[in-house]
């Protein structure tokens, strides 16, 4: 007897599961699942980012959710073939609800499920008008009224924010919100975006001058336009400004730029938000039924504060705001923080001829960028994997169908080649006294990443001046203080400074609820980023999914979008997508809203 193809396997699992589904059979349903078995549902089923674990937890919502959401039509995709190997059958599907479209994934393990994931792709009745569905653009015929395509936009220029009101507004112009921006705008939802800099991509080019991406092209791409074949693989921070800045117009965004939040308040009894903001030297106030901050991870500087911060006489910045070495050269510089960016400020310190000295608190996790890029993301975000044919939404896909319970198992293997790799390199590092780590269980950058969003750096050169000396390096010991020419650690050593740069990272994005709405709102809503992993900074219960990020909150129609360029891509279309629904009056019912288990 021949083996089943897994094409077939997949399919039968479909129907089974589509039938049981369709009939409300939820055991049925269940019981198709292994005991050891994740559902991960972005909005499809839980009008949420929500991740089921175990039987007990996939029945639970469906017994919830299952008559409100009516799936249809689950089917294999055809055009995606389904694999086996290591004992695992993977296959995709399509599927409906009765408001929506839907594609997923699927793992099988003996035959019965393991890992499922479910998407939602589009509304019934409010697609994108793209392909079939694009706008012809010219309109023939007579009409002595006719107004150009520049009029119109003009026109809606001048009107919404004043005598027209905004579906949405979004605080925080930079790459967040402006992915969020173009989905918003391509489903008709009327949507303002507010940025405090002189122009969108500011936020990029007001950095330290010698920031690049640290993270391949094929992972940064914006919704709807790719980054042309001939853009370099890792953007430098200018080029992804006017990037950003082209992005914001031929999308037809709403860009409100030079334009200050002051404050933000919802009204229960309204269901509306009153925004007031700064916009060409007059107050203007807008009522938008949601609110989005898009401020971004690494928007609310966590400066410490320190005794003699007061007396020191020389210039103290946080890492946002160093302009770059230009001016200081032969100055003392001391370097708080071994993260990312002082690696990257430390290293362009020292080419412009400063004295440097780099304080490591704690441990940092380093991963070289060529073997990041070979190792870590090579089987999906690279051209190899795109003559694979996995194209950058496949790609996003498989990453998301991975349950974040036990996605640091497919990491540690990773990492602990990477590590043998590379051995000589980290020797080189621990004999210079940098402290290195691997993150708390061994799975490296992506896991960090996702935990605490800090705590490693990409190397892209900065470790040899650590091994070399070119750079300085005191690890081991915090800051006690700083007097008039120094700054002075516990341990008792005293570095002389003219300088002093804080890359001491950023808090959580809650604090920006705070500053604009209120502190009794950013408690409520509780600490945003982190799976509750019970690792350091990422403290427990466990969540199953990003804290309270592209996804209803604890505060009516307030919503956070951020995160990196490829998570500001993906999970726009999901956040996009809520909004819609709830601008067209389509009933959401939220299953498994995010609890509070931590202020900040």
């Amino acid at each position: 007897m021949l083996e089943e193809s897994p094409g077939t396997r997949v399919d039968t699992v479909l129907a089974k599961l589509g039938k049981a589904l369709e009939q409300g059979d939820i055991d049925a349903a269940v019981n198709l699942f292994q005991a050891d078995c994740y559902w991960r549902d972005l909005v499809a089923f839980t009008w949420n980012l929500k991740t089921m674990e175990g039987q007990d937890q996939i029945r639970d919502m469906l017994t919830t959710q299952l008559a409100a959401i009516k799936p249809a039509r689950l089917r294999q995709d055809e055009k995606e073939p389904a694999s086996a190997g290591a004992g695992v059958t993977e296959g995709w599907f399509e599927f409906e609800t009765e408001v929506a479209r839907g594609h997923g994934h699927i793992r099988l393990r003996n035959g019965l499920i393991w890992t499922l994931l479910t998407t939602m792709t589009e509304l019934k009745g409010h697609e994108e008008p793209k392909g079939l569905r694009r706008p012809l653009g010219a309109e023939h015929g007579h009409d002595p009224d006719r107004k150009t395509w520049k009029e119109k936009r003009e026109a809606e220029a001048a009107e919404l924010g004043y005598t027209t009101q905004p579906y949405a507004v979004i605080i925080g112009g930079g790459q967040g919100g402006i992915a969020l921006g173009a989905r918003l705008r391509q489903l008709g939802v009327p949507t303002i975006i507010i940025e405090k800099n002189e122009r969108p991509g500011d936020s990029w080019r007001k950095r330290y001058k010698s920031l690049c991406l640290h993270d391949p092209v094929w992972y940064d791409h914006l919704p709807y336009i790719p980054f042309p074949e001939n853009w370099p693989v890792f953007a430098p921070k200018d080029k992804i400004g006017d990037w950003l800045e082209m992005y914001t117009r031929v999308m037809e965004l709403n860009y409100w730029s030079s334009t200050l939040c002051k404050s933000a308040r919802y009204d229960e009894a309204t269901e509306e938000w009153t925004v007031i903001v700064e916009r060409n030297g007059e107050e203007v106030v807008l009522r938008p039924k949601q609110l989005v901050l898009a401020t971004g991870m690494s928007g609310k500087p966590n400066v410490p504060k320190l005794e003699g911060q007061d007396i020191f006489k020389g210039e103290q910045q946080h890492s946002s705001q160093h302009p770059g070495p230009d001016a200081y050269r032969g100055k003392k510089v001391v370097v708080i923080g071994s993260n990312n960016s002082a690696h990257d400020i430390c290293a362009a310190l020292w080419e412009g001829g400063a004295d440097v000295t780099m304080v490591q608190r704690s441990s940092t996790h380093i991963v070289r960028s060529d073997t990041l890029m070979e190792i870590g993301l090579g089987d999906l975000y690279s051209e190899r994997a795109l003559a694979a044919g996995v194209t950058t939404r496949k790609a996003d896909l498989i990453f998301a169908s991975l349950p974040y319970r036990i996605m640091h198992e497919f990491q540690i293997p990773l990492y602990e080649k990477m590590r043998e790799r590379d051995a000589k390199f980290y020797a080189d590092l621990e004999k210079a006294g940098f402290m290195l780590d691997w993150g708390a269980d061994g799975s490296g950058l992506f896991m960090k990443y996702l935990r605490r969003g800090s705590g490693y750096y990409i190397d892209v050169g900065a470790c040899d001046l650590v091994i070399d000396g070119s750079i300085k390096l005191k690890s081991g010991s915090d800051v006690s203080h700083l007097t008039e020419d120094a700054v002075v650690l516990k341990d008792g050593t005293v570095l002389p400074a003219d300088l002093v740069v804080y890359a001491t990272g950023y808090g959580s994005m809650n604090g920006w609820a705070a500053d604009l709405i209120s502190k009794d709102v950013a408690d409520k809503v509780g600490k945003v980023w982190g799976l509750g992993s019970d690792t350091p900074k990422d403290p427990g219960p466990w969540e199953g999914e990003q804290r309270n990020m592209w996804k209803p909150t604890q505060q009516e129609a307030l919503w956070f979008h951020g995160g990196n360029l490829h998570q500001s891509r993906h999970y726009s279309q999901y956040l996009s997508l809520q909004l819609k629904a709830r601008c067209e009056g389509i009933s959401t019912p939220v299953y498994g809203l995010q609890e509070r288990h931590h202020l900040s």
